[in-house]
């Protein structure tokens, strides 16, 4: 009986490409809630609007540093019982719950910016290797389904966790607003509840799915010794980026233009929404939590328009293909972020999240299934991990230099900001349509991935 491998992988039955992707509903749950609180909490801990975009610094810097090196020690990794990636996914999720129940306990920004660094980077180690999880596990053919199961679960995670302050202060009574260098009780439970969610959900895909060995288990022995140890694999990973394949790199491109669209709505819209749209005049006025909590739920929105929309979503794909389909949506979702600043009435947010969500859907799952058909499979956590770069990248630009843009050119207007971020996302848009080429299924064979690592070994 032959053993299946990462090379010679089934078909898999829908209940088990839900389990393995259950555990992105506890990650996305953690992510949603730093995206939609933090900018308020560092508000409320004495940050200006132009301080906001470097106290955001964390996430990108540890996705750089975090998430290739991830990537290079899971493709190195295999344990009979506890697998590739699962070990990974362990050691994220509990660290970046235990960060979770601290968050709301900051006394000061330093404190808060701290946790944070510690929530993104295990958070980068817990997540990184789930999409590499589904390319290992699933044939070319189910790349659309896999990810976009991924998308669904992103999708109920973040419309539950970006709806929390709201639900705390509407249904439950609790206090939405709070003195400066205080966190307001909704906000402190909510977190409370995606520390549970986070550690649950991530567990339930650990225990209840297996992994396939590496083709290559038999050969360990023969790696050669410039491969081995730390510096062995930062070669890896520079001669990896080296030798990117040309599909990977237009992809990357597309990325650099998309995601800072996504950091502008996640920097300023929800206080956006407080002071352009509620009236608020400090973090202390009622109308600040109100609207901070309203911007919340229609952030939760857009994640409820993605679950349902992961639905549509690969029968649009498999029509349109993956290029033209993610073109489209990231064109409806640039058209809902400029939106935002001619809205009248705070009820018309919801259409823009709606257009902002169907983009969300396809930055999710197109990207990674056209770049896991184009990436050789004994090193697609080294790819998904440098991949990762032109999402980071683009983010530590905004980080460092958008306060700047903020206070000399945009006068701290943040609906500016989030209206510029949908300008770059046309661009991406475009850039995906003209230049990607794509053909149905289009995995790297054994032949593509051996003239690869020649010339990966030619330059280390």
């Amino acid at each position: 009986m032959s053993t299946i491998t990462t090379t010679s992988k089934p078909k898999l039955p829908l209940s088990e490409i839900i389990n393995m992707s259950v555990g992105f509903f506890g990650i996305q749950f953690g992510w949603d809630l730093q995206r939609a609180n933090m900018g308020p909490i560092y508000e409320n801990l004495g940050a200006n609007a132009d301080d906001i975009p470097l106290l955001f610094l964390a996430a990108p810097l540890t996705g750089l540093l975090v998430q290739p090196i991830i990537g290079y020690l899971s493709d190195k990794t295999w344990h009979p019982k506890f697998g590739r990636r699962r070990p990974y996914f362990f050691i994220g999720a509990v660290l970046s719950s235990i960060a979770l129940l601290f968050m709301p306990h900051s006394a000061a920004l330093w404190m808060a910016a701290g946790l944070l660094w510690v929530l993104d980077t295990f958070g980068n180690v817990a997540m990184e290797p789930f999409r590499a999880f589904v390319a290992d596990k699933l044939p070319d053919s189910q790349l659309n389904q896999g990810f976009i199961m991924q998308s669904l679960m992103i999708g109920l995670g973040g419309s539950i966790a970006s709806s929390l302050p709201w639900v705390m202060s509407h249904w439950l009574n609790l206090k939405n607003t709070a003195e400066k260098g205080g966190i307001p009780e909704n906000v402190k439970f909510s977190f409370y509840i995606g520390a549970f969610f986070f550690l649950t959900a991530v567990l339930y895909t650990v225990f209840s799915t297996k992994e396939y060995p590496p083709a290559d288990i038999d050969s360990k022995d023969k790696l050669k010794e410039p491969n081995k140890g730390i510096s062995g694999g930062i070669r890896e990973i520079t001669s990896s980026i080296a030798h990117m394949p040309p599909k990977m790199r237009v992809i990357a491109l597309v990325q650099f233009f998309t995601w800072p669209g996504l950091f502008l709505m996640w920097f300023y819209y929800s206080t956006a929404v407080a002071y352009n749209i509620f009236g608020a005049t400090s973090v202390s006025d009622p109308r600040f939590g109100e609207g901070r909590d309203f911007a919340g739920l229609t952030l939760a929105f857009y994640n409820v328009v993605t679950f349902v929309f992961a639905f549509i979503l690969p029968f649009i794909a498999n029509r349109l293909g993956r290029k033209a389909t993610h073109s489209l949506c990231l064109a409806i979702g640039a058209l809902g972020l400029i939106s935002v600043a001619f809205v009248s009435n705070q009820y018309m947010l919801f259409g823009c999240m709606t257009a902002v969500g169907i983009a969300w859907t396809s930055i999710l799952s197109m990207p990674y299934a056209m770049l896991s058909s184009a990436i050789p499979q004994n090193k697609i956590g080294i790819y998904m991990g440098i991949f990762n770069f032109f999402i980071v990248l683009p983010e530590i630009i905004a980080s460092l230099f958008f306060g700047y843009i903020m206070e000399h050119w945009l006068h701290n207007d943040r609906l500016l900001a989030v209206q510029i971020g949908g300008c770059l996302m046309i661009i991406a848009a475009i850039t995906c349509f003209l230049f990607i080429k794509e053909k149905k299924y289009e995995r790297v064979d054994e032949a593509t991935t051996a003239e690869m690592e020649i010339l990966e070994q030619r330059s280390v």
